[in-house]
C-alpha cells in the first residue's frame, strides 16, 4: 500500500507542477477518482499526508480548499517524476490540457467572509489572473446569511460583476 499511496502522491505533485494555478480537493478528485485510481478516502488520506509533509499548503475558503505546490513538494516531484508511468502522465496531461480553463476559472475566482471588528460581517470577493487581483472588493454586511449569500453570488457573477462595474467606471 505505501508504493501506491507513493504513486498518488506523486501523481498530486505532478498535477500542481504542471499548472500555474492552485487545485481544489474538489478538482484532484476529479481527476483521480473518475480515473478509478483509488477511493475517496485513500486519497483524503494522502492529500492530508502531503499537507503534513510539507509537500503541499492548504488554503482555506469556507466551502473550498485549495492546494499549493510548496517547494519541498516541487523538489520532490523533479526527482521522482519518472516513477510515474508514461501512461498516468499522459493521463494527467490531457486532463489539464482539455480542463485547463475552467480549472483556472474555478480558482481565479475566491470569496471569503469574516466577523469584523464592528461585529458584521466583510465579505472579501477577488477575481484573479496571472497570479493579480482583477478586482479586489470587501463588502460588509450585518448578517452571517448575507455574508454566505454574497460568497456564493460571486462564485457564480463575478464576471457580470465586474463587467458592471468596468462599464460605469470607464
Amino acid at each position: 500500500m505505501t508504493d501506491t499511496f507513493t504513486l498518488y502522491k506523486l501523481m498530486i505533485l505532478y498535477m500542481l507542477k504542471k499548472i500555474d494555478f492552485p487545485l481544489t480537493n474538489g478538482q484532484i478528485s476529479e481527476f483521480i477518482l473518475d480515473k478509478g485510481y483509488t477511493t475517496y478516502f485513500k486519497l483524503q488520506q494522502v492529500i492530508s499526508e502531503m499537507v503534513e509533509s510539507g509537500l503541499l499548503r492548504e488554503e482555506q475558503l469556507h466551502s473550498r480548499t485549495f492546494y499549493h505546490l510548496t517547494d519541498e513538494g516541487a523538489q520532490t516531484i523533479k526527482f521522482f517524476h519518472n516513477k510515474i508511468s508514461p501512461e498516468i502522465q499522459t493521463d494527467i496531461d490531457t486532463f489539464l490540457c482539455e480542463k485547463r480553463y475552467s480549472l483556472k476559472d474555478q480558482v481565479s475566482v475566491k470569496a471569503d467572509y469574516f466577523r469584523n471588528e464592528n461585529f458584521d460581517f466583510s465579505v472579501k470577493c477577488q477575481a484573479i489572473e496571472d497570479g493579480s487581483p482583477l478586482i479586489d472588493l470587501t463588502l460588509t454586511v450585518p448578517s452571517e446569511n448575507e455574508a454566505k449569500t454574497i460568497a456564493t453570488n460571486w462564485t457564480q457573477r463575478s464576471q457580470d460583476v465586474y463587467a458592471a462595474i468596468m462599464e460605469k467606471l470607464l
